[in-house]
């Protein structure tokens, strides 16, 4: 399977190369390179819809339409791991995932994303992933990967935090609830170190898992919860602003892919994904405020982040960022993010 799929992709990309060839021919007019745009989320709502269309008008722009876009959302997979197969497949062009992910590709350091309460604020995570941090991750992730994924921007759906079945104010409230989590392994730690009974179940399968009570809790931010409704079923009325994760999604290209284009082509794609990455924060940031609102209107229970006793649950957040650095060798990227101010 790994065999066919990098066939497929090393046909994609040469495919790709003799269309802007054949392109360059002084007696040849441009040809268009398209671009396939996917994300997991169906609601053009959702931040990350906002963020490739404001990539595609971009990059149409700059390039003189040269460079075409097509943005699926979430009609191309649901499941990111998925989408990522898509990727690698030549089905898709760029991405937006989870960097969950790629610790079971043996990159286990972008795992580090996923550590709940690294990030103090909005303003801390924007500060670390646009800066040294970052710029780290996306070497280690682009070394490790042999190229195969290229991070274009950070993205983020703003902060997430559990909404369940009861209201929670600290970790012993959630003693015995079966919850729904990230695939990432300091999640799954950290909901366990609660006392909650984690379980990893695909997205595509949420709704259903809630509807049918196979879970009592979830986690994420106000706005997937406003979009697909979740508030509004038995199982997730009651949201407690635990804060726990300023959520970190990758913009990902096939670095074959990038590679192969023109100098002139990569700045294109460089700057559109800039431009789309600050407009993509800025939606994300703005609708959770507007989300909190209407799932208030909608009759869900709200236990303010001042109710919610942050205290307890960084106490068994911090042993668990230690060891993570400890076994991945990140001990000085935990302390980068740490004495980031």
């Amino acid at each position: 399977m790994k065999k066919m799929a990098a066939v497929a992709r090393a046909l994609t990309i040469a495919v790709v190369s003799l269309l802007w060839l054949a392109g360059c021919r002084k007696d040849a007019a441009p040809r268009q390179l398209p671009l396939i745009f996917a994300h997991n989320q169906k609601s053009v709502l959702n931040p990350y819809s906002y963020g490739s269309h404001a990539f595609k008008e971009k990059i149409g722009e700059i390039s003189g339409g040269t460079i075409s876009v097509e943005c699926m959302n979430g009609t191309l997979a649901e499941d990111e791991d998925e989408l990522v197969k898509k990727m690698q497949m030549g089905a898709a062009s760029i991405v937006v995932v989870s960097p969950g992910f790629m610790a079971s590709l043996g990159i286990p350091e972008v795992d580090m994303l996923s550590l709940p309460y690294l990030f103090e604020s909005a303003d801390h995570w924007k500060k670390n992933v646009d800066g040294q941090f970052g710029k780290e991750l996306s070497e280690i992730v682009r070394e490790r990967s042999g190229n195969h994924f290229r991070i274009l921007g950070y993205w983020s759906a703003s902060v997430r935090n559990y909404y369940g079945k009861k209201a929670v104010r600290a970790p012993e409230d959630l003693a015995g609830l079966r919850i729904r989590t990230q695939p990432s392994t300091p999640q799954m730690q950290f909901w366990k170190g609660c006392g909650a009974e984690p379980s990893v179940i695909p997205w595509s399968e949420m709704e259903k898992s809630l509807e049918k009570e196979l879970i009592d809790a979830a986690e994420n931010d106000y706005t997937n919860i406003l979009l697909n409704g979740h508030h509004k079923m038995r199982n997730g009325t009651f949201i407690s602003e635990t804060n726990h994760d300023f959520t970190t999604r990758f913009l990902l290209m096939d670095g074959a892919l990038y590679d192969s284009l023109s100098a002139q082509q990569k700045a294109w794609i460089d700057e559109a994904a800039q431009y789309a990455t600050e407009l993509e924060r800025e939606r994300a940031f703005e609708m959770e405020s507007i989300s909190k609102w209407q799932v208030t209107e909608d009759g869900a229970t709200i236990t303010e982040r001042n109710e919610v006793d942050i205290g307890k649950f960084t106490a068994i957040a911090v042993p668990i960022q230690d060891d993570f650095a400890e076994r991945t060798g990140t001990e000085r990227l935990l302390r980068m993010v740490r004495g980031t101010k």
